[in-house]
This record gives structure tokens, sequence and C-alpha cells, in this order.
């Protein structure tokens, strides 16, 4: 069971195609990008980081079987942003911008995340 207790109110601040750098566990200091976020599981699948190798039986989805390479999924609080000044894992947050609009900032720098 997750540890999270109001489901459907979760909120995550990493999103599908950000640069991010594991900061704890076994891939750590690994950086890539998100792939795909899972909220409900509050996991997220990093392109390049924790790829392990899985053995197929000769099945309709996979006819030929054989060894194949999975990315599995990472618990969204190892995983940090990475500053685009600096390079270097930062936190997020939020100030709402020129024009009105509430955008995602590195605390780091303070510069604005796509």
């Amino acid at each position: 069971m997750s540890h999270i207790q109001n489901k459907s109110r979760v909120k995550c601040k990493l999103k599908k195609g950000d640069s991010v750098v594991v900061i704890s566990g076994a891939e750590k200091g690994q950086k890539g990008t998100i792939e795909r976020v899972d909220l409900k599981k509050y996991r997220a699948y990093v392109g390049g980081v924790n790829v392990h190798k899985r053995h197929h039986k000769p099945s309709m989805a996979h006819p030929n079987g054989g060894i194949v390479s999975e990315v599995l999924p990472l618990p969204v609080s190892n995983l940090a942003i990475v500053d685009p000044k600096t390079g270097k894992a930062s936190r997020v947050g939020y100030r709402v911008g020129e024009d009105g609009r509430k955008v995602r900032i590195s605390k780091a720098s303070g510069s604005v995340l796509s």
C-alpha cells in the first residue's frame, strides 16, 4: 500500500520532460529525463536510469522471446530537478511571472524552469 493517504489530491512538482538527478538509492548520481509520471504510485520513469533486463518466453507480446531491457520506476522523493544554470540538484518552487501566470522556478538559482 502506498504511504500517501489522500490519493485523489497528489501534488507532484516534477513533470514529463524534466531533467532530473537521482539523489538517493542504488542509482544515486545518475541523470536523465522523465518519460512518465505515475501519480497513483508516486513514481517516475526516468530514461536511462534504473534499467533492468527481463527474460521473456515467446508469447503474443514477445513472439521471439529473449532478454528485453526495461526502465523501472523510481520514487519521486528520490529525484531532484537539475538547475539549468548550475547543472546541480535543486528544489522546485513557484512564482507568479510578469504575465500573471504561475511558473516553476529553481530554488537554487531562481531561474524559470521550462
